[in-house]
């Protein structure tokens, strides 16, 4: 396999220790459990999605584990702007806060309240089981253009995760890289549901819900590899990663780095794993691979 030698990185505007984060939703609650990440290996850290209002998130059952993927519909819980109280203390970590809002306004106020806080900014543009925000606002390129401008207004790194659940992703990425962001991350879960024959009922207490895990990662390579050729902008692989094959793949389909979310709720110690197999003080610029798929 492929090696790379260690080093820390830059992608959209944000150093990073090494080409691994922790992806937006998982163990990303408060600011011990982001810390044990960054100290655990991971690179950097994304934070659960924070919005304009405090949500308590839709009724359980909320998780369904599916062998190896993961059936989530969370409806994205959380504290709003007391958040900022978590990571006061992670100011100088490469953090990142993830946020959603119903409108470019909202996206730009949650936003502000972390300004300056955090390392950069990860717009959920792609949630699939929240009513009125993340993918029903970022199927639309229009939108997707106009609350990215309005967070990128603020000076700071801003990435804009996407959704699988389009016609064409390609559309959505040259939006975001319009409202000028500073890198894509694809992608967030894709939409999906399963029923209980026993019960006689869907699973999930929301019906629908967002599948992740090791049966999206083929998914994620071909929107990462479409994306490469259509934008710009760095791209960050997020989706059913769990090895450091896994992550050399998504780089030769054109990442710059990598998210991973599932994966740690099996090994909580999934990062330095995939370090130790990943690089070598013998290995390769990982520029010799970002997008050679491509050639």
């Amino acid at each position: 396999m492929v090696e790379l030698k260690p080093g820390s990185v830059t992608v959209g505007g944000v150093t990073l220790d090494n080409h691994l984060l922790l992806a937006a939703g998982v163990l990303g609650t408060t600011g011990a459990s982001l810390s044990r990440m960054l100290a655990r290996g991971a690179g950097g850290v994304v934070t659960k999605s924070i919005g304009p209002q405090p949500k308590d998130g839709h009724a359980g059952p909320c998780v369904a584990l599916l062998g190896e993927g993961i059936l989530n519909a969370m409806g994205l819980p959380n504290p709003s702007r007391e958040f900022t109280g978590e990571i006061s203390a992670l100011s100088n970590k490469p953090v990142i806060v993830s946020i959603y809002g119903g409108n470019p306004a909202e996206f730009a106020e949650v936003a502000g309240w972390f300004k300056g806080m955090v390392a950069g900014f990860e717009l959920n543009l792609s949630c699939p089981h929240a009513e009125g925000y993340g993918a029903a606002i970022g199927v639309n390129p229009d939108l997707v253009e106009k609350c990215t401008r309005e967070v990128r207004a603020l000076g700071m790194p801003t990435w804009v995760k996407l959704t699988p659940n389009v016609t064409d992703i390609t559309a959505i990425g040259k939006a975001a890289e319009r409202g000028g962001a500073t890198a894509i991350v694809a992608i967030n879960t894709v939409k999906a549901m399963r029923i209980s024959t026993e019960f006689r009922r869907p699973v999930l207490g929301n019906r629908y819900g967002g599948l992740s895990g090791n049966p999206i990662f083929s998914i994620a390579v071909r929107c990462v590899y479409e994306l490469y050729e259509a934008c710009t902008v760095p791209i960050i692989g997020c989706g059913g990663i769990s090895s450091a094959d896994n992550v050399i793949e998504m780089m030769m389909a054109g990442a710059c780095a990598v998210e991973i979310g599932s994966a740690v709720l099996q090994d909580i110690g999934i990062f330095e794993t995939i370090k130790n197999d990943l690089y070598a003080k013998k290995g390769i610029l990982p520029e010799e691979i970002i997008g050679c798929a491509h050639e």
